[in-house]
């Protein structure tokens, strides 16, 4: 297939060559007929590899093949408000074609009573995140018998901790003739949700094609990580843009203040941020004009910068699958990517973890000036026999605490990464 095929109408091929889209990736020419022919679908593919536009294209192809009465209305799920935010981009470079066609974006961080009133009527393409969802539907702003396709995006992070309880009762509430699973990912708990929500699946498992990203770990002491990336920074040894990922938002800052005040110019990027701030340092960062941009795992889903050439963890990420996600930002649309970690020695039996589960060796490495010199901190025992504190079993915090001195730093408690 190519994007000149006879199953595309002519008005879409001619936007997609004027977007410099003309040959389709792997995932995209595979998803296209069972979309199509409204088959259920669960599709794992790695970050930039041309998902979003391979579930969206025969969306909308169908649209311009039918009538406005014909159309059927789809709700797009994802976990975040940027990415609602980065879907509706993909959408606005359609629009011209799609007239009449009503997308309306709802999300957290924006008043819900002007997402109620752009509700008014229904919309032909609904993008929203799943508690602002919940909240709308709370409202009676969307009968949920007017959905016809349901797609999930980002699957395997909606399926995760602080959103499988709203995913399970929006689900519960539609009843769509065509269901989409989309995820980064291939993982157990993606494959028991498409058994329970999906009718008959295609299942397309493009998870194992993997980037071209070179993926490095430096050896040094937690205290110095600072110094050091501010030293490889500034001596040009380190490629730029770079997105640097720390383990929570009091960190981001810390660091991000840090490499400001060394004259390296760079940002943060968190929760607690408002939409405005967000939209403004993504469009810094995608305009060249950043040279670090320092985030929490916020950060692993919600920014696409297809010449990003450098993701930096300077805290290991706290699972396998945030890792794969956060260098899922680098070596996208078919370009080459660097992973540099930052591991101190406590934190090398989490790293080994990460390239057992992922089949991957990483070279480690050390800097000249920053040999470390730390030694391995014992784990936490318990007081007494009952596995805690004053005869109790060990709490959540202790558990926490015991984990992170295994490890490496408290682990960022919210879903969000914020």
């Amino acid at each position: 297939m190519s994007f000149n095929a006879p199953d595309l109408v002519p008005e879409l091929t001619a936007r997609l060559e004027e977007l410099g889209i003309v040959e389709p990736a792997p995932v995209q020419e595979a998803l296209f007929a069972p979309l199509s022919e409204g088959r259920d679908v669960l599709v794992a593919a790695s970050t930039g590899s041309g998902k979003t536009l391979g579930y969206l294209l025969p969306l909308l192809n169908r649209r311009l093949r039918s009538s406005a009465q014909d159309s059927p209305c789809t709700l797009i799920i994802v976990p975040t408000r940027e990415l609602v935010t980065q879907l509706s981009a993909v959408l606005d470079d359609f629009m011209s074609l799609l007239r009449p066609c009503k997308v309306v974006s709802i999300s957290g961080g924006t008043s819900i009573n002007t997402q109620l009133m752009s509700l008014r009527g229904g919309a032909d393409i609904l993008l929203a995140t799943p508690g602002r969802l919940l909240d709308v539907i709370g409202h009676n702003g969307l009968n949920v018998n007017d959905v016809e396709i349901l797609i999930l995006d980002e699957a395997d992070r909606l399926l995760g901790e602080g959103f499988q309880d709203q995913l399970d009762e929006l689900v519960a509430l539609f009843k769509p003739r065509q269901r989409v699973m989309v995820s980064a990912t291939y993982t157990r708990k993606v494959r028991a949700k498409a058994g329970w929500l999906l009718k008959k699946p295609v299942i397309l498992d493009f998870a194992e094609d993997a980037p071209a990203i070179q993926h490095r770990a430096i050896q040094v002491d937690e205290q110095q990580r600072t110094d050091l990336l501010i030293r490889l920074l500034s001596d040009g040894q380190l490629s730029t843009p770079s997105l640097i990922f720390a383990a929570d938002r009091k960190g981001a800052e810390k660091l991000s203040g840090r490499l400001s005040k060394a004259s390296i110019d760079s940002a943060v990027l968190h929760g607690k941020l408002s939409m405005a701030q967000r939209a403004s340092v993504l469009r810094r960062l995608q305009d060249g004009k950043l040279q670090t941009l320092v985030a929490t795992d916020l950060a692993a889903r919600g920014i696409d910068v297809p010449s990003l050439p450098l993701v930096i963890n300077y805290d290991l990420p706290r699972s396998v699958e945030l890792y794969t996600h956060r260098m899922g930002r680098t070596a996208r649309a078919g370009k080459t990517g660097e992973a540099i970690s930052l591991v101190d020695i406590n934190a090398e039996a989490h790293l080994a973890l990460i390239e057992k589960r992922l089949t991957l060796k990483i070279p480690r490495e050390r800097v000249e000036g920053f040999e470390p010199a730390n030694i391995l901190r014992p784990a936490v025992q318990p007081v007494d026999g009952n596995g805690g504190i004053k005869g109790h079993r060990m709490s959540k915090k202790d558990k926490l605490r015991a984990a992170a001195a295994r490890l490496q730093g408290d682990p960022d408690p919210d879903p969000s990464g914020s």
